[in-house]
């Protein structure tokens, strides 16, 4: 069930005209699915604050208690990796708050530190893709559900890479498999992946499990499988 209350979007970049596109870009996304939102869909987003630096975003967050930060991957002070480095803090520091990093990078490297203490609640999209608003509001919702998101171009990048590594044990996969990993890695449910391959939800547990066995992942109680496959992919994709 959707809140009915708006999502309150904290916008972290150092350029103004950056923060302000972003910032427009959420606001016509509202706008049309305020109606929506009376009738039980999507409410509308709210933006509640912004910062133009690592310092500045830590200082907002704790001011304004945002339901959802969506942050350049590089700001000052060192233009590295700052994005990276706001969602494994705030993590610790407020747990219940989403993230989604704005990169144009598609580097295994950066997904596996977003990624390391769990995908709740973590978002990673490329920025070629918020020429298309519905995928940055489609992003801020499932972080802010405690869900996660992948960016699928990200995650076919990763998925043809490591199929032609010989180590990989992703190459005991079949195509099938490989399509429904691909989709958890995008924080999709089990229905949601059902109703993407046309195929029935036991179907989809079904190959999950295939997945599971041949990827060795076995029960655990103290992990999530579905993170600890998609973490499989994306750690071997980065170099040693």
């Amino acid at each position: 069930m959707w809140r009915v209350q708006s999502t309150r979007i904290v916008i972290a970049d150092d350029s103004a005209l950056v923060r302000a596109g972003v910032e427009a870009m959420l606001a016509s996304a509202g706008s049309c699915e305020r109606d929506a939102a009376a009738d039980g869909g999507p409410p509308p987003v709210e933006v509640c604050g912004r910062a133009s630096s690592l310092d500045e975003l830590y200082d907002v967050v704790e001011r304004v208690g945002p339901d959802v930060v969506v942050t350049d991957i590089r700001m000052p002070p060192r233009h590295d990796d700052e994005g990276i480095a706001a969602a494994i803090r705030l993590r610790q520091s407020h747990p219940d708050l989403g993230v989604v990093v704005l990169s144009q990078y598609a580097d295994p490297a950066y997904l596996q530190r977003l990624l390391a203490g769990g995908s709740s609640g973590r978002g990673y999209l490329l920025k070629d893709r918020l020429a298309t608003p519905g995928e940055l509001v489609t992003a801020i919702e499932l972080v802010r559900r405690g869900g996660s998101f992948v960016d699928p171009t990200v995650v076919e990048q990763l998925v043809a890479r490591q199929r032609v590594e010989a180590s990989s044990p992703l190459t005991r996969l079949t195509a099938r498999e490989t399509e429904i990993l691909a989709a958890i890695a995008t924080g999709k449910s089990n229905a949601a992946i059902g109703e993407q391959l046309f195929i029935g939800q036991r179907a989809v547990e079904k190959h999950i499990n295939a997945i599971f066995a041949k990827l060795d992942l076995h029960e655990d109680p103290d992990a999530n499988r579905r993170v600890r496959a998609v973490l499989l992919f994306l750690r071997a994709g980065v170099p040693d």
